[in-house]
């Protein structure tokens, strides 16, 4: 099982997270690409931190929107939205390659993660976005999103994504930030959720309800509190229940 974070999102002298601690249990790193955080500085440093750890890096492209941290909805022109996620591809593969690494996925960011779940045009934009750079690069999404559904028919690898320290609705999206329930802190809770996901397939919705979902990727938060503590116990968690923690890209292998 992959286990992903959010890093690379600090900006200048301003940091976010614990990239370092991260990037020692992860396999797989979601970069920021300059659009919702990260300057090139501190996405080259992080770029060259996952690559001297054998961490998978992955483009995180999100809407242009430094202010709300890429977490508002922005109605974009869907030419608009290909160039600008097509930039940021582009940008974090120039570091990455700089690192010694590449771009080995892509994971939309936030808001527009969100949206994609079931905004059609977005969710074509992206694609043909991701298509345009490189046919053979995977998406990583929510499961049964319009994202993943369009990615599958024009010829992407796919990949399914559960979150660890966040509520799902009944529907199985996410709880939106804001609302009760849509943040989990508890550490030993998450494991154990994270436990029952991958040896069980399912969780427990906000109201009870119990879920199927399929993943081939954890999600922890890298700007979560005591997102390091989390990750820990979910791979300490999977590791004591006999799950080997390995990136999902099948032509990367962890140092």
């Amino acid at each position: 099982m992959d286990l992903n974070s959010d890093l690379g999102e600090g900006f200048g002298a301003w940091g976010l997270g614990d990239d370092e601690a991260m990037l020692d249990v992860v396999t797989s790193a979601n970069v920021a690409c300059g659009f919702h955080a990260g300057d090139p500085r501190t996405l080259l440093a992080t770029c060259a931190q996952a690559v001297a750890r054998g961490v998978v890096i992955g483009a995180q492209v999100g809407y242009r929107d430094l202010a709300g941290f890429g977490r508002r909805f922005i109605d974009y022109e869907p030419a608009d939205l290909v160039a600008d996620v097509l930039y940021q591809i582009g940008a974090l593969d120039g570091l990455a390659r700089a690192a010694g690494g590449r771009v080995r996925y892509v994971k939309p960011h936030g808001a527009l993660y969100n949206a994609i779940v079931h905004h059609e045009e977005q969710a074509a934009a992206v694609v043909e976005a991701v298509h345009r750079y490189d046919p053979a690069l995977p998406v990583l999404g929510l499961p049964g999103s319009a994202f993943l559904r369009r990615a599958m028919a024009a010829g992407l690898p796919t990949r399914a994504e559960a979150f660890a320290d966040r509520g799902y609705t009944p529907q199985g999206t996410l709880v939106p930030r804001g609302e009760a329930g849509a943040l989990l802190h508890d550490p030993a809770e998450v494991a154990a959720r994270m436990v029952r996901l991958v040896t069980a397939g399912e969780l427990t919705a906000v109201d009870g309800t119990v879920l199927p979902v399929r993943a081939d990727s954890l999600c922890v938060h890298g700007d979560s509190p005591g997102a390091v503590a989390m990750a820990r116990a979910v791979a300490a968690a999977l590791g004591a229940a006999g799950v080997r923690l390995a990136p999902f890209n099948p032509d990367t292998v962890r140092a």
